[in-house]
């Protein structure tokens, strides 16, 4: 069924997401804050919004996909032109950003306060999931309201997992990133440690993924290390930031001692000009 979809925010992700719910056949209005990055999608059949507020209205989903906290409480709830004023009854919105969980669950108040329906749907994935339609939501909020947008989430995704109520999405995502970007630093530092060795990494590397210690995201972090492709994916500035919300998750940094060191690499990364690179750029640190 063609739904009526609103897409604030066109970045690498929003921009690879309005694309596939055009081609599953919805109306598709998008809005980004620098006009230009909607030219291709308004040439493959999108409208284009002048701000968040009038990009919602009539619509009967409204997606944000935005970089941090700050940029989503600008989108939603920017009393002249945010999305939550122009949304219409019966509106669905879906915060799909990564944040954090005291955000979500001020903004699903915001909302509750408007009587409109909120979801929170972060996605695992990156560009190469986002352009195949291949992301897996996380959401956190009511099971009504996520049964009546699963069909415009699988437009854009292979996976639905419902983890409870407003702010586990968030908390399951910064999770998912942390664990992932243990993974990026731990990787980093062994190839480093490997090459100085005098060992040919990329043969110990194979023979490493051969044992049960591997992961499956290991072969493609480790690949991209060895052939030093760092093409953004997911830049090393953004896991960053990820790192700065699940750490603030913890009752202190001592309860999290391993992602307070990864989140350090990354900020050495960041501090020598690396932090647009693809997170795997930190190998660069250590080789």
């Amino acid at each position: 069924m063609m739904a009526k979809i609103s897409v604030l925010g066109l970045g690498a992700m929003g921009s690879r997401m309005a694309a596939n719910l055009l081609k599953a056949g919805h109306a598709v209005t998008v809005w980004n804050r620098t006009p230009a990055a909607a030219d291709a999608l308004v040439a493959a059949g999108a409208t284009q919004a002048a701000n968040p507020k009038v990009a919602a209205g009539g619509a009967d989903f409204v997606i944000a996909m935005v970089r941090d906290d700050e940029a989503s409480r600008s989108v939603w709830l920017t009393p002249e032109t945010g999305a939550l004023s122009g949304m219409t009854e019966g509106s669905i919105a879906i915060e799909s950003s990564t944040l954090t969980p005291g955000w979500i669950r001020e903004l699903g108040s915001a909302f509750a306060q408007g009587s409109h329906a909120f979801l929170e749907a972060p996605v695992a994935g990156s560009r190469p999931q986002a352009e195949a339609g291949q992301l897996v939501y996380l959401v956190g909020g009511d099971e009504v309201v996520l049964n009546a947008a699963e069909t415009v989430l699988r437009s854009m995704g292979s996976g639905v997992r419902h983890v409870g109520p407003l702010g586990s999405g968030a908390t399951v995502k910064l999770a998912t990133n942390a664990l992932l970007g243990v993974q990026v630093t731990a990787l980093a530092e062994l190839i480093g440690l490997l090459s100085k060795s005098g060992i040919d990494a990329r043969r110990a590397i194979d023979a490493i993924a051969s044992t049960a210690a591997w992961s499956p995201a290991a072969t493609y972090l480790s690949n991209t290390m060895l052939a030093e492709n760092f093409t953004p994916q997911f830049p090393i500035e953004l896991i960053e930031k990820d790192f700065g919300y699940v750490i603030g998750e913890a009752s202190s940094a001592d309860a999290v001692p391993t992602l307070v060191a990864a989140r350090e690499v990354f900020r050495q990364a960041i501090e020598r000009g690396f932090g647009a690179d693809n997170m795997t750029g930190v190998v660069r640190l250590f080789k």
